[in-house]
C-alpha cells in the first residue's frame, strides 16, 4: 500500500518516555509523512514547537481521562480545554467504562457530545477509545450507537494499556455498525505491515501503532 503513512498514528505514550524520545517520534513522522503523533498531554505544546515548519500538516493528537476513562466529566473537559490551547488537534478520549458497565449510557452519551462540541468549536477530532476486549457483542453495538450519537469522529478499539488491543473480526463488526461519517482508529498490539493492512481493510481508516516505523519500512 503505497499511502500506509497516510494511516498513522505514530504513538508514544509510555510513562517513562523522556523529551529526547518525543523528540525522536516527531522526527520519525516528519520523516515518513505519517497522519498524526499521538503523545501526552504534556508534551503538546513541545511537539507543536517540534513539528511547527514541517512541509506537511502532521496531526498532533494527545489523550484524555487516559488509560482508565473514569475521570469525572469535569476533569475530562478541563484536561480537552487545555489541550486544544495548547495546541492539540485531535484528542483521543477514554470512555468511562465503568459507568458504561453500570449502564449509565445517558450520561456517558453526554459527556462525550460535550467532549465533541468542545473539539469541533476549535476545529479539532474527537477519537473515543471504547476497550472493545471489554465488551461483548451487544456491548460493542451499544457503545459504536453512543459515539454515533454524541458525534464523535472516530471510534478506536483500545487503549494499548488494557488486556487485550485491536482485532480484526472487532473492526470489521464497528464498521458494519458506524455510520460512514465516523471512522475506526484500530489500535493496541498493531506492530506489523500484515497486521495493519489487515485493520485497513476490514475498515480502519487511522492505525494507533509505536511501531510506525517498521510498519511502513518492513522491518
Amino acid at each position: 500500500m503505497d499511502n500506509l503513512s497516510s494511516y498513522i498514528d505514530h504513538t508514544l505514550l509510555s510513562a517513562t518516555a523522556s523529551e529526547t524520545n518525543i523528540r525522536k517520534i516527531c522526527e520519525e513522522a516528519w520523516i515518513h509523512q505519517f497522519k498524526a503523533v499521538c503523545i501526552a498531554p504534556v508534551y503538546v505544546p513541545y511537539v507543536v514547537e517540534m513539528l511547527e515548519f514541517c512541509p506537511i500538516k502532521i496531526e498532533i493528537a494527545t489523550v484524555i481521562g487516559f488509560p482508565m476513562g473514569y475521570s469525572t466529566t469535569t476533569t475530562k473537559v478541563a484536561e480537552a480545554t487545555e489541550a486544544l490551547q495548547n495546541g492539540a488537534t485531535e484528542l483521543d478520549v477514554v470512555m468511562n467504562l465503568s459507568q458504561f458497565k453500570s449502564m449509565a449510557y445517558l450520561s456517558i452519551r453526554e459527556e462525550l457530545k460535550q467532549l465533541a462540541d468542545l473539539a469541533h468549536g476549535q476545529n479539532a477530532l474527537l477519537k473515543v477509545i471504547i476497550e472493545t476486549v471489554s465488551l461483548d457483542s451487544f456491548d460493542l453495538y451499544t457503545a459504536c450507537e453512543i459515539c454515533a450519537e454524541a458525534k464523535a469522529d472516530f471510534v478506536k478499539t483500545s487503549t494499548g494499556f488494557g488486556p487485550g488491543g485491536a482485532e480484526v473480526e472487532t473492526v470489521r463488526k464497528m464498521r458494519s455498525i458506524l455510520p460512514a461519517e465516523v471512522k475506526i482508529k484500530a489500535s493496541g498490539g498493531i506492530k506489523t505491515y500484515e497486521q495493519a493492512i489487515a485493520m485497513i481493510e476490514a475498515g480502519a481508516a487511522r492505525i494507533g501503532t509505536s511501531s510506525g516505523v517498521a510498519i511502513v519500512t518492513g522491518a
